[in-house]
């Protein structure tokens, strides 16, 4: 799309150059961006030049660089992810969640798809789901770090403040060691996803189950072990903020999040019999 109303576009090459000017927007991969006009935006200012790395394995686990294209991030997952993180088996399952084209996701980025913070942004459901925590570059030069369940905070809503940046998300050794599994529904085929839920259980026999696309903001249930069937469905059903719109309505969303997680349940709880 033609977006008629931009008449700037800069590089980012340094924190300096990440001042935004009166209507100016950071531009990562842009397909969100350029899907449709931008009334109030006059001016880009591009990240992918700030030469963030898209992956570096730490002592602490895996930092995401926010540029990171999903295309990279999957590729990574089926070839150089170290075989003792299984969560990260889960990728490719996430990305084609979005059910967006190989084109897409040589452009669209990580950072970006949790940033425009839909709902049904799937790597929102994959990093919220391992308990990743967003590192948020402010404009005054520090940084803050918040859980990226709690950077979305609604349905295309989060809590960056104009003129920060997401920089990198990190998600944790223990998390990427879990067991962990994905599941997704949509009314159509083809459509928008209605519910994604994840599950997975942690080295210490903790479990996390995480609720996106189907609640405004991610929903994400502790458990100290794997729950029983009604734990777990009365945990579910109790969460809040399930929403209707076309493409489905609250009823349905918490009806089939219970059927997901319950199916994530057991299959967990059959891999933790083979391997007693």
């Amino acid at each position: 799309m033609d977006i008629n109303t931009v008449t700037s576009f800069r590089r980012a090459r340094t924190r300096d150059d990440l001042a935004l000017a009166p209507g100016e927007a950071f531009l990562g991969g842009g397909t969100w961006l350029m899907s449709e006009p931008q009334p109030g935006t006059t001016g880009f200012v591009d990240l992918t030049t700030m030469g963030w790395p898209d992956l570096e394995i730490t002592s602490e686990g895996l930092r995401i660089g926010a540029t990171c294209t999903i295309a990279r991030f999957v590729a990574w997952a089926q070839t150089e992810a170290p075989p003792h993180w299984r969560a990260t088996r889960i990728i490719p399952d996430a990305a084609n969640a979005l059910l967006a084209s190989f084109k897409i996701w040589n452009t669209a980025t990580v950072g970006g798809n949790i940033c425009q913070s839909f709902a049904a942004g799937s790597l929102t459901s994959f990093t919220a789901g391992l308990d990743a925590t967003a590192i948020v570059w402010t404009p005054d030069g520090g940084e803050r770090r918040v859980a990226v369940a709690e950077l979305v905070t609604g349905n295309a809503e989060n809590a960056l403040a104009r003129g920060e940046v997401l920089r990198a998300i990190d998600i944790p050794d223990h998390a990427l060691r879990s067991h962990m599994l994905l599941q997704k529904i949509a009314l159509a085929e083809l459509g928008r996803s209605g519910a994604v839920v994840t599950g997975r259980i942690d080295p210490d026999g903790a479990s996390v189950f995480g609720i996106t696309a189907a609640t405004e903001a991610p929903t994400v249930l502790r458990f100290g072990e794997l729950p029983d069937a009604e734990t777990l469905a009365h945990a579910v059903g109790a969460a809040s903020r399930y929403y209707s719109d076309p493409l489905g309505s609250a009823d349905w969303r918490r009806g089939v999040s219970i059927v997901l997680a319950e199916r994530i349940r057991t299959t967990l709880l059959q891999a933790q019999g083979q391997r007693a």
